[in-house]
């Protein structure tokens, strides 16, 4: 029987990988180009399995699961939210991701995806600001400057020309690392003392908080007409940043509605209120911003299919860059149906040598 070589070989990219390949490609045509992959695969959203991230909460935070496949590919993504975390030194989010042949059920693919998590959500956030933000949008608050702030930043510049940010966060050490980070990326840069002073002037508003509670990040009056909210934060079930008036005077684009019912600020309003799927807006079948004055905000939450275009993306980019180790994975025999057999084998080489 002929057999192909290496089957219990997978491609694993490691942190260092992952760092050394954003480098490589350099931060901004990663965050474009992973942006192309995410659009182009919610083009064709249809023929995505879908379903609600997988989750266990508990007191502390949650674990999940986000599972996708377009029938040729399956891919999914383990991710942890502890926002605690941060007082012991470890971080609130952590990932890794798998992506897979559905012909054969083979992985060929394992990636860490703490870093490209964040580097998907800012590209996500892009892309749905192409399509929402008003005209000529040059400016943005970021209202959290935590692990994502600076992600979102250098996504905004890439994608849409942002050039002028203005931060704020209630732990001043945050928003001075922030700024830190960002120095010498090419933008302007004004740290502010408060929330209300930070949206003064944004025509994008990003938020992008981590504590694990219903907060009011954004109060009603410090939202103007014509901006687009970039609603990050409010990720899980209890969590939310907005308040509620915001949303009722805002057209409200969601990924996966059953999923951002549940963890998205939408969970503040009753459960038939009415969402635009952003796919829609992408494909033409509905209007995304249609007039400067239209309040437009994005419910961020994450969607598996976002991490799935982000697997697809590193994937394709490994043979050029060499960025990964091959992990001995799967048990293959040689004769697939003697697995007891190869144990046998081993036993034999480990006591002889």
């Amino acid at each position: 029987m002929t057999r192909a070589p290496n089957l219990n070989i997978v491609p694993f990219v490691s942190v260092d990988h992952m760092m050394k390949l954003v480098l490589t490609i350099g931060t901004e045509r990663f965050l474009t180009e992973l942006a192309e992959y995410i659009e182009d695969d919610f083009k064709r959203w249809e023929s995505f399995d879908k379903t609600a991230r997988v989750a266990s909460h508990s007191l502390d935070g949650v674990i999940e699961l986000m599972p996708t496949s377009d029938g040729a590919l399956y891919g999914f993504k383990y991710v942890n939210g502890h926002p605690k975390n941060i007082r012991d030194g470890r971080q609130t989010v952590t990932a890794f991701g798998v992506l897979a042949d559905v012909g054969t059920g083979y992985p060929v693919l394992m990636t860490e995806m703490t870093i490209l998590t964040a580097l998907r959500t800012a590209a996500m956030s892009a892309v749905a600001a192409k399509y929402l933000a008003p005209k000529g949008s040059d400016t943005m608050a970021i209202i959290g400057n935590g692990a994502q702030s600076e992600f979102q930043a250098m996504a905004f510049k890439a994608i849409l020309g942002i050039t002028k940010l203005r931060l704020y966060d209630i732990d001043p050490v945050a928003t001075e690392k922030c700024a830190r980070n960002l120095a010498g990326a090419g933008f302007e840069i004004t740290q502010c003392k408060t929330s209300q002073d930070a949206v003064e002037g944004a025509h994008i508003i990003t938020t992008v908080t981590a504590d694990k509670q219903c907060a009011t990040i954004l109060t009603d009056n410090m939202v103007g007409a014509g901006v687009h909210i970039n609603a990050v934060g409010g990720d899980c079930p209890g969590k939310t940043e907005l308040h509620k008036d915001i949303l009722t005077r805002s057209d409200i684009f969601v990924e996966y509605p059953p999923q951002t019912r549940i963890e998205g600020e939408i969970q503040q309003l009753p459960a038939d209120y009415p969402v635009i799927e952003l796919w829609e807006v992408m494909v033409g079948k509905t209007q995304g911003r249609r007039d400067p004055s239209q309040i437009t905000l994005f419910d961020s939450v994450g969607f598996a299919i976002e991490d799935f275009s982000a697997l697809r993306y590193v994937r394709d980019k490994l043979t050029a860059t060499g960025l990964y180790v091959n992990l001995d994975l799967l048990a293959d025999p040689d004769e697939p149906r003697d697995l007891y057999g190869m144990l046998l084998r081993h036993q034999s080489v480990m006591a002889y040598g």
